[in-house]
């Protein structure tokens, strides 16, 4: 017979490790070709790369090809990176430099830096 607090621990580590496979759904908004633009396409993907590990499905919207995206996404700047899911929506505006900052505002998951080997 299991304990009471045996049946918990287990289901407490199945929701966790549910957790840890939250599938992400994020779409950067952009405005043309600038060279802020593409940064901010570079800084999204290597966020999902390194720090979603293939969780992620990141859309890259151009609102001058899709003006309607402006008003259906209530957009005030470019580049804006919108996390969609999970719930609840959260947004970040920038080119998305500054990796931690935008981890903590789209409250994703930080990895951290792999330790480094004294030479």
């Amino acid at each position: 017979m299991t304990a009471p607090h045996d049946a918990t621990l287990r289901r407490f580590e199945d929701e966790l490790s549910a957790f840890d496979e939250t599938d992400y759904e994020l779409t950067l908004f952009v405005s043309g070709a600038s060279d802020l633009a593409a940064r901010a396409i570079a800084n999204a993907r290597r966020l999902c790369d390194i720090h979603l590990h293939g969780r992620c499905h990141l859309s890259v919207v151009d609102v001058h090809e899709d003006p309607a995206a402006v008003v259906s996404s209530r957009l005030l700047a470019t580049p804006t990176l919108v996390r969609r899911m999970p719930l609840p929506v959260r947004r970040v505006v920038g080119d998305l430099s500054d990796t931690a900052k935008v981890l903590r505002a789209l409250d994703l998951p930080l990895i951290p830096p792999a330790p480094t080997v004294p030479t």
